[in-house]
């Protein structure tokens, strides 16, 4: 006989053996994987949520900006801008002042991926954002 009694269950040997504690095995990576992939998910939705907060930042800090150019509100545009981000939670990574007169601002902003992410920072994820503004590119009339 090719079987033994081990403290009351038998052992199989040969063709058929049982794979006893397979299934642990297979339960640990399956929640491995699981964990993996909720990782995944977290910073895939942080960076995402980072590059919204970062893109509004920009467009809010290009519109003050432009309106400083303009003179409709006081301050050096690239100040006001840098003030923006900064009440929004972005960093102003650039500015640039165009057109004649220099009434045409872009503005570039990074945010960082977020609070209880901040392992994300090690491999450069951060969320950016672009925008420009200006006067409108002729007079507003109201209709009629």
């Amino acid at each position: 006989m090719d079987d033994e009694v081990f403290r009351g269950r038998r052992l199989a040997r040969g063709p058929g053996v049982t794979q006893n504690g397979s299934g642990t095995v297979l339960v640990v990576a399956l929640v491995t994987a699981t964990v993996f992939g909720l990782l995944a998910v977290l910073a895939v939705t942080a960076a995402a949520s980072a590059a919204g907060r970062a893109a509004s930042a920009a467009d809010l800090a290009a519109v003050a900006a432009a309106d400083a150019a303009r003179g409709l509100s006081p301050g050096d545009p690239c100040g006001v801008a840098a003030e923006v981000a900064t009440r929004n939670g972005a960093q102003l990574v650039e500015c640039r002042r165009s057109a004649p007169g220099g009434v045409i601002i872009d503005v570039w902003t990074a945010v960082a991926a977020g609070p209880g992410t901040a392992w994300l920072a090690g491999f450069g994820v951060e969320g950016t954002g672009r925008s420009r503004a200006g006067p409108p590119t002729r007079p507003w009339r109201p209709p009629g």
